[in-house]
């Protein structure tokens, strides 16, 4: 069976390991690295992690009013680590 574009991109993003993750309280940025033809492209991912009924962590894609600005200030910190990367080659 085929898997869709998405799954193998959920798969070769679980095999590749992230290159640095930032946390305010339960909000985080993860950020991975790609090696392309170019070098190196960063993208981030954004998530909320929490604890469910059976107290096992889980992480939520989505986010509340008060998370918003968390997230946009996650958003900034990453975006200065990236470009601290660049800087560095």
């Amino acid at each position: 069976m085929a898997k869709s574009a998405e799954g193998q991109g959920r798969d070769a993003q679980a095999k590749n390991r992230p290159v640095h993750e930032v946390r305010i309280g339960a909000d985080k940025a993860t950020i991975w690295c790609n090696q392309t033809a170019n070098g190196p492209m960063y993208n981030v991912t954004f998530a909320r992690i929490y604890r469910d009924a059976e107290d096992n962590w889980k992480e939520s894609a989505s986010f509340s009013r008060d998370d918003l600005l968390v997230i946009a200030k996650l958003a900034d910190v990453a975006h200065t680590w990236i470009c601290a990367q660049a800087n560095q080659a």
